[in-house]
This record gives structure tokens, C-alpha cells and sequence, in this order.
């Protein structure tokens, strides 16, 4: 028996030599076979199956990589530190973080906890969304290297996942300290947005400009990644924006070879792909599930590339349903969904996520599609010069801002923003099923609370001030904002009594309640978006001021497309002046209130067969301009006769 072992071994062994000679020359299936052989004839050896996943890995054969690398835990020798380490980070390229957590999780005794160890744990902790153990784990890599600011980072978004933010501030801010460098400008992008997000605002003016000053030193010869959703809560200008944007996605495009140039196809029906990670129960579902039934089957093909997580939502069934193709990508890399997408014959690749979490848009880095479009997730330019087109409107991106856009803007006729008219209006509750006073006027905001800011809140004030028989309804986003948020109103001379917190709740709750609302009070520079379009759809005016940005102009355009441009303020003061104008004058904000009730599936931003119609028509604009071999430009809006 010894002796057979050993033959096992030594043939083994000869096979492993031979595909490690094939790698040297390229030779990848050739040493993926090898490998394979030798990790049959000793599957106990992890050095075996670790080179058989990453022969498969560049191969492109993902789920044979993925077994390969699970067999690793299982082996009974050659699983040390080295072995454990790449298994898990082949894995993470792989976007199989619970496999990879797993893989280190299984890792034996003899296996070096070193601060690299815990620092990788930590990481398919937490994309593995085991977020108390990914902080843990990260306390013990910053036990062996206090100074780690990548780990201080990493601990950071931990706790912003687990809405602790006020926690998430304090490692950003350490980070920021320890770093000088590119984890430095990332770190103050989300200390900002943490800060915010907790309502603790006694910093915030130090740290804004210590971001932009980060942001300002960091050219576009050496392009970095950054965490740029957050700029668009703070006072930076479109330009600061557009530059953020630039360094993030040149990052992305570093060393990216285009695949080989197609041109629109000019028979049969245009294959229109959408990259999202949001076909489950999230606000872009949501918007776009009737959008997606509504699109002309006869001229147009519609392709969803999801990386979105599967909630067995009807939400999500209802989406897949309404697809003539759905491809999970959820275990691919980047490059493979993108030479996924150009062999499936995409014409228009639409990203639906841009600088938002979970992105996947820098798959367009490697131009899948003749014509490549940023649309609805994120409210800004990409930065990118491999997306050609951002679809807005002529509210949210009127041509005379075309100099903050990398992209072309192509602008639908009302807003940009789809909506779902089947979606349901459940009965309205009474005001104190939701803690609110029966005779009094309630101003609402339903906003996320990084949207918040000390100027919104001066003029929150003196509304209520103006209106004594008034309560401000907003949303309780995390457990530490309402404290900080009640010690500010109060020293505005708010009263506790005069504000309510409501919790989380199902979009269909959400649209209930928000009934017993009588004016939602937006926000700026980042705008309420779907939050807005809820509370038109359940009869709530919303009040609003438009800056230079995209996010501060979301619900001018909401407002626009349902005939209601009188609620769009030039300023703080007017803004102030018609909220307390409407609560004084009950009859005028009646009559807003019914004109949305009564008209509401007659107003254009409620219109889905129009909005796909017209979006139909947009992208056909597109697609007949690269027909002709011309290079994409600016796509006014068209308004067909009869409209307005």
C-alpha cells in the first residue's frame, strides 16, 4: 500500500511538472489537464488543486475553477498560509465570497495567522455580508500592524454596512490620518458620507475641504479609485464631480484592450443590454419593471446581464419575466461579461449602476457594444470615455451643462426618471397608527439622511416656526441620526414633540403612509429621486430648489413631468415662503394634492407607454448615428406633435 502511495505521488508529481511547463508557454488547457491528473492521483495535495482552478480561471471555465478551489479546504496536505491566501483571493475574483470566506474560515491549525491572513478574511467576510465577523477579523490584523489604513478603511465600510455610522466615521477618519496617499481620499469621500449619514455635522466643513483639497492634488496622469457617490451630498462643484468621476474610471480602463469593434446591426431587432445589480427588491426594480414590459418587442430585443443577489422576490420574477433574455453574471469576471455580451450580439450596452454600490460598469471598459449608455442608477457623469451617452431630460441635464458630462447627453422629452403605474396605492392609515397629530399640518422627508445638512435644516426651522400647529416627519435611516437630529432642531428652537421618526418599512407601507403626508420638503444638492416619485404617486406635493448638479435637479424634473412647475423654488427664501404658504392656505395645497390623485395616470411622469415609447425612440437615434459611421453627439429632446 506504501508503495502504490508513492507511485500515486510520483506520477502525480510528474503531471504537475508537466503542467507547470505549460504554463510557462501558455499552454492552458494543456496544463489544466495535467493538473487535473495530478490532483486525481492525490486529491489530499492542495497544491494540485489550487493550480488546476487557476489554469481553469484562464480558461474562462468558471464553476470548474470554482470546484477546484473548494477542493483545496478539503486537502490534507500543502494547505499553507501561500495556498490558503490565493485560493481565497481567486475565489473573491470569482465573486464567490462566502466560498472564499469558507476556504479561510477551514483553514487548518498549521496555517500562519498573519496580518495578510486576517486582512483577506476580513475582506470575504464582509463581501460575504458576515459583517460582525469581518470586523473581527480586521481588529486582528490591526492587532499585528496598528497602522494598517487600508484595514482601518476596510473596518469602516463594516460598519457602514451595518448602518453603525458614526463608528464608520471614526475608522475613515483614522485611515485618513494614516494615509497620505490614494486610501486617504478614499477614506474622506466616505467620512463625509458617514458623518452625514449619522447627522454629525461638527466637522464637516474641515473635512469637505480637506476632500476637496485630496481630490485636487490627484491628476489624471495617475488615476485612482475613488468612492465618488458621496460628492454628490456635499457642496462640490459639477466640476469636482466630473473630475472624481475621471480618475475612477480611468483606473478601471488601466490596461483594458477593447474587444473587436462591431458595428449596430442594421436588420432584425436591436439587442439592447442592461448591466445592473439591482434585479431584486431595490428602487431600480422598482422604476423600471413596467419600463421593461412596455419595450417595443418588435424592433427591440431586451438582454439583462444581472450580478443582482436572487430575494426570490416577485419583484424580481416579475423583471425576469419581462426579459427576452436574463443572464446571471454574478460569477463571472468583468472581461468575461463583457466578451459575454459582445458574443451575444449587444448593440446598445446600457449600465444601470455607474458610481454605485455594487458596480459592474467598468465591464464597459472593454466595449462590448457599439454604443455604450450611463442611465438612471447614478445621477452624475461616469467620467468615462467608453460610455457614450447619459440619458437625462432638459431639466436634469440641459445641453449648457454638456461640459460636466464626459458623456454626450441624450435627453428624453419629460423626465428621465421610469415609473411603474401598476404599481399599487394601498389604503392610507390613520395619523396615529403613524404617530402623527390628527389636526396638524405634517411636512415630510422621507430622505436618506446623508441628503440632510445644517442649511436644510435652518430652513426647516423657520417653517415650522412660520407654521406653530406643524410636525416634521422624517425617516429614521439608522439608530444614530435622530439623536444628533433632534439636539440640531432644538438649538433652532424645535421642540422634541415637533418632530417624528418613521421606521424602514416595505415600499407598499411606504406608499401608505406617506398619505397622511400634506408637502414633502426636498433636499439639496442631492435631490429626493425615487423617494420624490413616491410621494407624487400617493398625492404628496414636493417642494424643491434646483442647483448645477444632476442629483440637485432629479425633482425639478419629477415636478416638471407632472405639470407641477410652480413648486419649483428659486431659492432657500422661496422655498421657505411657499411652505408656509400652502400650510396657511389649505385650499391651494388641496387643490395640488387632487390635481396629483385625481390626474395621476394621465401625467406624463406616470405615463410608462409614453416614457418607453419615447425611449425607444432615443435609443433608435443612437443606434442609426453609429449605423452611419458618425461619432455620438449631444440628443436634444424631440417633442412629437401634439405635445407640449
Amino acid at each position: 500500500m506504501k508503495n502504490a502511495t508513492a507511485g500515486s505521488d510520483h506520477r502525480a508529481r510528474t503531471h504537475w511538472q508537466a503542467g507547470a511547463a505549460a504554463v510557462k508557454v501558455g499552454r492552458w488547457q494543456r496544463a489544466a489537464e495535467e493538473f487535473e491528473r495530478a490532483a486525481r492521483l492525490a486529491p489530499g495535495d492542495a497544491l494540485y488543486w489550487l493550480n488546476l482552478g487557476r489554469a481553469r480561471l484562464q480558461l474562462g471555465q468558471n464553476d470548474a475553477a470554482i470546484q477546484a478551489f473548494n477542493a483545496v479546504t478539503k486537502s490534507t496536505r500543502g494547505y499553507d498560509t501561500i495556498t490558503a491566501l490565493t485560493a481565497a483571493q481567486c475565489l473573491s475574483a470569482l465573486h464567490r465570497y462566502a466560498d472564499a470566506a469558507a476556504c479561510l474560515d477551514a483553514a487548518p491549525a498549521g496555517v500562519v495567522r498573519d496580518h495578510a491572513y486576517h486582512s483577506t478574511h476580513g475582506y470575504a467576510l464582509f463581501r460575504a455580508g458576515r459583517h460582525h465577523e469581518a470586523i473581527e477579523a480586521y481588529f486582528r490584523a490591526l492587532s499585528l500592524k496598528m497602522d494598517a489604513a487600508l484595514e482601518h478603511y476596510r473596518m469602516g465600510l463594516a460598519f457602514k454596512a451595518l448602518r453603525m455610522p458614526e463608528q464608520a466615521a471614526e475608522c475613515m477618519r483614522t485611515a485618513a490620518v494614516l494615509d497620505e496617499g490614494a486610501v486617504r481620499a478614499l477614506a474622506l469621500t466616505i467620512l463625509t458620507h458617514e458623518s452625514g449619514n449619522a447627522c454629525e455635522w461638527s466637522r464637516r466643513a474641515d473635512e469637505t475641504a480637506q476632500l476637496r483639497e485630496a481630490l485636487n492634488r490627484i491628476g489624471l496622469d495617475t488615476p485612482q479609485l475613488l468612492s465618488v457617490f458621496p460628492l454628490l451630498a456635499l457642496d462640490c462643484s459639477p466640476q469636482e464631480q466630473l473630475h472624481a468621476a475621471r480618475l475612477c474610471s480611468a483606473t478601471y480602463a488601466r490596461g483594458v484592450a477593447p474587444l473587436p469593434r462591431r458595428r449596430v446591426r442594421t436588420e432584425g431587432r436591436l439587442r439592447v443590454g442592461y448591466l445592473t445589480a439591482d434585479i431584486c427588491s431595490h428602487a431600480t426594480a422598482v422604476l423600471m419593471a413596467e419600463f421593461f414590459e412596455r419595450c417595443d418587442r418588435e424592433r427591440f430585443e431586451v438582454l439583462v446581464y444581472s450580478h443582482s443577489p436572487d430575494d426570490q422576490s416577485a419583484l424580481r420574477a416579475r423583471v425576469i419575466a419581462a426579459c427576452d433574455r436574463f443572464v446571471d453574471v454574478n460569477s463571472m469576471t468583468d472581461q468575461q461579461i463583457a466578451q459575454r455580451m459582445h458574443a451575444d450580439g449587444v448593440d446598445i450596452a446600457v449600465d444601470l449602476k455607474g458610481h454605485t454600490a455594487d458596480t459592474r460598469y467598468a465591464v464597459l471598459a472593454h466595449r462590448p457594444a457599439p454604443v455604450q449608455v450611463a442611465f438612471l442608477g447614478y445621477p452624475g457623469t461616469t467620467g468615462a470615455d467608453f460610455i457614450d451617452y447619459v440619458i437625462g431630460d432638459p431639466v436634469v441635464t440641459p445641453l449648457e451643462h454638456a461640459p460636466h458630462f464626459s458623456e454626450k447627453i441624450a435627453q428624453l422629452p419629460w423626465s428621465y426618471q421610469p415609473n411603474d403605474r401598476n404599481r399599487v396605492l394601498p389604503p392610507c392609515p390613520s395619523r396615529r397608527e403613524e404617530g402623527l397629530p390628527e389636526g396638524a399640518t405634517v411636512f415630510c422627508c422621507f430622505n436618506q439622511s446623508y441628503k440632510l445638512n445644517p442649511a436644510m435644516l435652518d430652513l426647516w426651522a423657520r417653517i415650522l416656526a412660520q407654521v406653530p400647529d406643524s410636525v416634521l416627519w422624517l425617516l429614521e435611516w439608522n439608530g444614530q441620526a435622530p439623536r444628533n437630529l433632534l439636539a440640531e432642531l432644538a438649538a433652532r428652537g424645535i421642540a422634541r414633540e415637533r418632530v417624528v421618526f418613521g421606521k424602514r418599512v416595505s415600499i407598499e407601507d411606504h406608499l401608505a403612509r406617506l398619505q397622511c403626508a400634506d408637502l414633502f420638503l426636498d433636499t439639496w444638492p442631492c435631490n429626493a429621486h425615487t423617494t420624490a416619485s413616491e410621494a407624487l404617486w400617493a398625492g404628496v406635493p414636493v417642494l424643491t430648489v434646483p442647483g448645477q448638479t444632476f442629483a440637485s435637479r432629479v425633482a425639478a424634473s419629477l415636478l416638471h413631468a407632472c405639470e407641477l412647475d410652480e413648486l419649483v423654488c428659486g431659492d432657500g427664501d422661496a422655498y421657505v415662503d411657499l411652505a408656509v404658504g400652502l400650510a396657511r392656505d389649505r385650499s391651494r395645497l388641496q387643490a395640488l394634492q387632487r390635481h396629483l390623485r385625481e390626474r395621476r395616470l394621465t401625467l406624463p411622469l406616470f405615463d410608462t407607454a409614453r416614457y418607453a415609447a419615447d425611449f425607444d425612440a432615443l435609443l433608435l437615434r443612437m443606434a442609426e448615428r453609429e449605423r452611419q459611421g458618425l461619432p455620438p453627439q449631444a440628443l436634444p429632446a424631440t417633442a412629437p406633435e401634439g405635445r407640449r
